[in-house]
């Protein structure tokens, strides 16, 4: 993949996003935390389908309701930790764009990811660990909350650090995937 590829997610609502920032904060290492809590669906689309990314996707958001999502538990990234979740409608909605770009995706986005907010990355296996068994009781609340709604994707440009947001394209459709 050539210079700065373009990056999609969905966004995450309050007050799950507020609590997911703040463990971001303090977690993960400050000197690559240049990133809100979001849920990764697409790593890289070339620069070339820019103007493809921006008409096909807003399609998509405007026609369907916010998919739903809900915090399960914790994953183990080895040297990373992240909150897990279960978005079958996010997944749908995953889908169908990766049908329509079929042929322009890199290997690592050809396979269907595990919906999760990253809060830890790039630690040691231990740093992992024990963040993890502090965090797990502090999960139960936020799984028995229940189901909540991904107000939107957003499109990302990655310039080698940070990213810069191009397109944010609010869910806004009727029909529940």
């Amino acid at each position: 993949m050539g210079a700065q590829p373009f990056i999609l997610t969905a966004s995450i609502p309050e007050p799950v996003r507020g609590w997911a920032e703040g463990l971001r904060r303090a977690h993960f290492p400050p000197e690559r935390n240049h990133l809100h809590a979001h849920v990764t669906l697409f790593h890289a689309f070339a620069p070339s389908l820019r103007e493809e990314l921006l008409n096909f996707v807003p399609q998509v958001s405007k026609e369907f309701a916010p998919p739903e999502g809900r915090i399960t538990g914790l994953l183990d990234f080895g040297k990373g930790t992240a909150i897990r979740l279960e978005a079958p409608g996010l997944l749908a909605v995953r889908r169908i764009i990766a049908e329509h770009f079929h042929g322009m995706l890199t290997d690592q986005d050809l396979h269907e990811p595990r919906p999760h907010i990253t809060i830890q990355n790039k630690v040691s296996k231990d740093e992992a660990r024990a963040l993890q068994a502090e965090l797990s009781p502090q999960l139960d609340p936020w799984i028995e909350r229940g189901w909540f709604a991904f107000p939107a994707l957003e499109l990302h440009l990655y310039e080698g650090g940070p990213w810069k947001e191009v397109k944010r394209m609010p869910f806004r459709g009727r029909e529940r995937l």
